[in-house]
C-alpha cells in the first residue's frame, strides 16, 4: 500500500474515513463516526496529539509517515479491532490509559460524573473513601482518585488479566498510595470496608446483545460484558450486597445501559434516580444509602432467583 497521491494529513484522514465506510465498520469504542477513527489512528501514526492546530491538516507527511498511517487504517479494516486496541491508548474524564484487549475500552458517560464530582449528592473535597466494583483497566478508580482531592478508591475485579492492567495504569498516573487495586468478586474480598460511594460500570450485556454485537465488540473480553440472560445478574448481585457496605450518607451509582427499562419493571417500587449526560449517554442509576437498605429485601429476594 503506498498511495504517493496522499500528501497532507488531511489527505490521510479523508481517505481512511472513507475506507471505514466503505467497509461498514461499527464505533462505540471512544468515538462514534469514521472521521474521529480516523483522526485517532492518523494522529497516532504521527506522534501528534488528538488535539492539535487545524492548519496541520495541510502539512506535507513523509512517505514514511505515510505508510504508517495507511498500515494502521487496513489493519482496522482488517481485523475489526478498535482503534484504542491498535494504539493502545484510550482516554477518559481527560486522563490517558493504557488498554488492550484483556479490558473493555474505557468509554462510560461516567467520566462527566466524576468530573463534576457527583455534586449535588456528595461534596468531591469531602470524600475519602470510593469502592469501583469490575474496576477493568482501571479508569474509573483512577479518575476518581484524580478528581477527588482526599479520596482513596479501592479497584476491584476478579479477573486477574484486568487487575495486571489497572495496575499498570494505577503506576503511569503514580497514584500508588490513592487507589488499591484488589482481587475480589465484587465484594467477597471487601470485608467490613464502608464508602461514601460505590460506583460500577459492571457487565449489564443480555444473552441476545451478545450475539448481536458488532465484530468490534467481540475482541473485548466476554467476561466484561456478559451478565446472564438478561443482563442484570452481576447489577442484582451488587443491588443486594451494597448496604453494608455504604455510608449512612453514602451512593450508589451503577451504569446498566440498555437494561435501564428492564431494571425499572423488575424492582418498580424503587425510586431509582437515572443521571442524565451532556455529552451523551445513557442507563446509570444513582441511589443513596437509605434507599439502598430499605429496598435491600427486595434485591435479596431477586438475587435468590437468580
Amino acid at each position: 500500500m503506498n498511495h504517493p497521491e496522499l500528501k497532507t494529513i488531511r489527505d490521510l484522514m479523508r481517505w481512511g474515513a472513507s475506507c471505514f465506510n466503505q467497509a461498514g465498520l461499527s464505533f462505540g469504542h471512544g468515538t462514534d463516526n469514521v472521521f474521529d477513527e480516523a483522526l485517532v489512528l492518523v494522529s497516532h501514526a504521527l506522534h501528534l496529539p488528538l488535539q492539535f492546530p487545524e492548519h496541520y491538516l495541510a502539512a506535507h507527511v513523509t512517505a514514511e509517515e505515510r505508510d504508517a498511517a495507511l498500515a494502521l487504517i487496513q489493519q482496522r479494516i482488517e481485523t475489526r479491532k478498535p482503534a484504542a486496541y491498535l494504539t493502545h491508548e484510550a482516554w477518559f474524564a481527560g486522563l490517558p490509559f493504557y488498554v488492550d484487549e484483556r479490558v473493555l475500552v474505557p468509554r462510560s458517560p461516567l467520566a462527566e460524573r466524576i468530573e463534576q464530582g457527583f455534586e449535588p449528592w456528595l461534596q468531591s473535597e469531602a470524600i475519602e473513601r470510593v469502592l469501583d466494583l469490575c474496576t477493568g483497566s482501571g479508569c474509573i478508580a483512577i479518575a476518581c482518585a484524580a478528581h477527588f482531592e482526599h479520596a482513596h478508591v479501592d479497584a476491584v475485579d476478579i479477573s486477574d488479566d484486568a487487575l495486571a492492567i489497572a495496575r499498570r495504569n494505577v503506576d503511569r498516573h503514580d497514584l500508588q498510595d490513592w487507589v488499591q487495586v484488589i482481587k475480589s468478586d465484587l465484594f467477597s474480598a471487601i470485608e467490613l470496608q464502608r464508602y461514601q460511594m460505590i460506583i460500577s460500570n459492571p457487565p449489564y450485556v443480555s444473552a441476545e446483545e451478545m450475539q448481536q454485537l458488532p465484530d468490534e465488540y467481540r475482541h473485548e473480553p466476554e467476561i466484561g460484558l456478559a451478565a446472564g440472560g438478561e443482563g442484570l445478574d452481576i447489577v442484582i448481585r451488587i443491588l443486594a450486597q451494597a448496604a453494608s457496605h455504604l455510608d449512612a450518607d453514602g451512593i450508589l451509582v451503577v451504569e446498566v445501559g440498555n437494561g435501564r427499562e428492564l431494571l425499572s419493571e423488575c424492582f418498580p417500587d424503587v425510586p431509582f434516580l437515572w443521571l442524565e449526560f451532556e455529552r451523551g449517554g445513557h442507563g446509570v442509576f444513582l441511589l443513596d444509602a437509605q434507599q439502598v437498605q430499605r429496598y435491600q429485601p427486595l434485591f435479596a429476594a431477586a438475587l435468590s432467583q437468580l
